[in-house]
């Protein structure tokens, strides 16, 4: 089973790379261009698993840049208490 198959293993997942990133010093800017850049590449390149990431690329696809930057820093927020480590 993949990550992507459901939304809360999706979620644990992502908090667990947060934690793991912010470990090894990662500051809350590069933080929030990666999850931008993971924002764009899974609105153009994976096609989702289930309706909550639906939702999401839908809302990408219709974002503008800095838009897209405040999807991308809500999910950061949406993930900080989330994973197998927290």
């Amino acid at each position: 089973m993949s990550v992507l198959d459901n939304f809360e293993s999706w979620k644990d997942f992502l908090g667990d790379r947060l934690h793991q990133a912010e470990g090894q010093g990662m500051n809350q800017k590069a933080v929030s261009e990666i999850a931008t850049e993971i924002g764009g590449y899974l609105a153009t390149e994976v096609e989702a698993k289930n309706d909550q990431e639906a939702v999401l690329r839908e809302l990408w696809n219709v974002a503008d840049t800095e838009e897209q930057h405040a999807i991308a820093n809500m999910m950061v927020k949406l993930v900080q208490n989330e994973g197998t480590q927290s």
